[in-house]
């Protein structure tokens, strides 16, 4: 499939959600939804290959989750709105969740305001810390400094609540390598919920995660991979730090969750390998959409 053709499939995508649900007060907008590594080329043109980043639109706020290569293509979409003053709430610093933030081009002009959260790292690096080491060189040609916009930077903790405005925030840890934080966000009665980058337990259910997702209208979970890729004898993804869909839905059931977002795709995984997945989870939990570049998700 073309360039062309792919951004037209993009636009498609956006213009049918938004036609149905053209007032909403609460979406969720999904730019980068690949775990990993970006993955571009013709078998990931529907799903896309872009790595994380999810915008939710609640009551007249932007925020923003995890800064992947997804970032870029959000910023180019703000450009047409400046100034902007959005909230960026990382999960953690792992590459695929911070490298779209060098080439978040809002970040660069005056007049824009970007209030950005983020947990302290185990090694007691600060979020502001590692996406400032991420533009040094020898890894970057332009430092953070160079960027004009308005930074302002917090320190969040697992378990921590905070209010935006009208909206509650809520956060608790996630299972994964030099840890992860997920984030449930309440407004008006509806709760979303993004918790990407965990790893199920084998023998019991997340409790963090669980309360996390207590009745939540939407569930952004880590299910990069399939039950028989995490089990495989010969090559295992135990200890990686995701989970599968088949755990997402337990997790969902369990939890009282409406609606399961499949999220964080290997990128080993092509549109028609997601197109098998979705029928397969629709069978067991019909309310569940695998998550698609330029989906938009009103939560109702």
């Amino acid at each position: 499939m073309s360039e062309l053709e792919s951004a037209s499939t993009l636009e498609n995508n956006l213009n049918s959600v938004e036609e149905a649900h053209p007032t909403t007060d609460f979406v969720i907008q999904f730019w980068g939804v690949r775990g990993s590594i970006p993955s571009p080329g013709s078998e990931t043109v529907r799903y896309g290959g872009n790595t994380s980043c999810v915008e939710m639109r609640i009551g007249g706020k932007r925020l923003i989750f995890d800064g992947g290569t997804g970032l870029r293509v959000l910023g180019k979409s703000l450009l047409s709105e400046m100034p902007v003053e959005a909230y960026m709430f990382f999960t953690h610093s792992h590459w695929d969740h911070i490298q779209g933030f060098p080439f978040f081009v809002p970040a660069f002009a005056k007049g824009n305001c970007f209030h950005i959260y983020g947990a302290i790292a185990p090694n007691g690096a600060s979020m502001k810390q590692r996406l400032h080491d991420q533009m040094l060189h020898p890894n970057f040609p332009v430092p953070m400094q160079v960027m004009q916009s308005d930074l302002k930077f917090y320190d969040l903790f697992p378990g921590d609540t905070m209010q935006l405005g009208d909206i509650t925030i809520e956060t608790g840890s996630l299972n994964h390598p030099n840890s992860a934080m997920g984030y449930r966000l309440t407004w008006q009665g509806r709760t979303a919920v993004y918790a990407t980058d965990t790893e199920h337990f084998g023998d019991r259910l997340d409790e963090n995660l669980l309360h996390l997702a207590r009745n939540a209208d939407v569930l952004i979970y880590d299910a990069c991979y399939t039950d028989e890729e995490y089990h495989d004898p010969k090559s295992s993804k135990k200890g990686w730090g995701h989970s599968t869909w088949q755990e997402g839905v337990k997790m969902a059931k369990a939890a009282g969750v409406k609606k399961l977002v499949v999220f964080h795709h290997d990128p080993s995984h092509s549109d028609d390998f997601l197109d098998k997945v979705q029928s397969q989870v629709e069978t067991v939990f019909p309310n569940c959409v695998l998550a698609r570049e330029g989906m938009i998700l009103p939560v109702i």
